[in-house]
C-alpha cells in the first residue's frame, strides 16, 4: 500500500495519474497547502523541503520507504512496478532525460509564469513577459519533440505523466494550444486516457475550494527559511 501525501497541483497530479495507470493500491493523505499543512512536523519528516507530493511505501518487506520530489517518486514507482519506464537502455535514457527536462525546466518556468501572471501582488510586465516567452519556447521544444512520435519518449512513460499536468493550465499560461499541433494532438490523447480522467476526478472531490486566496498567499509565497535551527518553525515574511 502506498500512502500518497497530495494536493491538487500539477506535481500532485503526476502521482495519482501514475498510480491509476498501474492500478497500484494507494491511500491519499491530503495536505492542504493553502492552510500550511505542508509545514507540519509529521509531513516535514517525510518531505524535508515542505512540498507535495511525497509517498510512504508500506507495501514491501522491511521498513517503509518514504520518497519526496515528484520526479524521484515517479522513478521509484516505475522501478517498483516495472511499468511506464522502458526496460532497454536507450528507451530508459530517453524517458529519464525528458523527465529531468520537466522537473528542471518546464515545471519551474511555468510555475513562475503562474506566479507573476496570476498571484503576484504587483504586476511586473518584464517578469510576466519573460516567463510567458519562456513558456512559449518550452511548448515549442515539446511540440518539435512530438512531431514524429506518439509520446515524449516514443512509448507512453513517466515522461508523459510528468509533463501533462503542467500543460493542463495552458490558458492561464497565455498559451493557445492549437498553435502547437503536435503538442495539441498529444495533449488530447493523454486527456482521454481513463487513468487520467480518474486521477482528475479524485482531485475535484478532494479540493472543493480555491487553494490560492489572499489569506493563503502569505503561507504559500512567504517562506523565508526552512527548518534547521533549534526549534525552528518555518518562518514567513509579511503578516503571518
Amino acid at each position: 500500500m502506498i500512502d500518497l501525501y497530495y494536493w491538487t497541483t500539477p506535481n500532485g497530479h503526476k502521482i495519482t495519474i501514475f498510480l491509476e495507470e498501474v492500478e497500484l493500491p494507494y491511500t491519499i493523505k491530503p495536505v492542504n497547502i493553502s492552510k500550511g499543512e505542508q509545514f507540519s512536523a509529521k509531513f516535514l519528516a517525510i518531505s524535508p523541503n515542505g512540498r507535495i507530493p511525497a509517498i510512504v511505501d508500506r507495501g514491501r518487506r522491511g521498513d517503509p520507504i518514504s520518497v519526496f520530489e515528484s520526479g524521484a517518486i515517479l522513478q521509484y514507482l516505475a522501478h517498483k512496478t516495472g511499468k511506464l519506464l522502458p526496460a532497454d537502455l536507450r528507451g530508459r535514457t530517453e524517458a529519464m532525460q525528458w523527465l529531468f527536462w520537466q522537473v528542471g525546466g518546464l515545471g519551474p518556468m511555468l510555475g513562475q509564469n503562474h506566479h507573476f501572471s496570476q498571484y503576484a501582488p504587483e504586476k511586473i510586465p518584464y517578469a510576466i513577459d519573460r516567463y510567458v516567452r519562456e513558456t512559449e519556447r518550452l511548448y515549442s521544444v515539446l511540440d518539435l519533440r512530438l512531431q514524429d512520435r506518439e509520446f515524449v519518449a516514443g512509448v507512453y512513460s513517466i515522461a508523459d505523466i510528468a509533463t501533462y499536468p503542467w500543460i493542463v493550465p495552458h490558458k492561464r499560461q497565455s498559451m493557445r494550444l492549437e498553435e502547437f499541433p503536435h503538442l495539441y494532438r498529444w495533449f488530447n490523447a493523454i486527456s482521454a486516457r481513463p487513468a487520467v480522467e480518474r486521477a482528475y476526478a479524485k482531485a475535484v472531490q478532494i479540493n472543493t475550494t480555491p487553494t490560492v486566496t489572499e489569506a493563503s498567499k502569505v503561507i504559500l509565497f512567504g517562506q523565508r527559511r526552512p527548518p534547521g535551527a533549534v526549534d525552528s518553525p518555518w518562518r514567513t515574511s509579511g503578516t503571518q
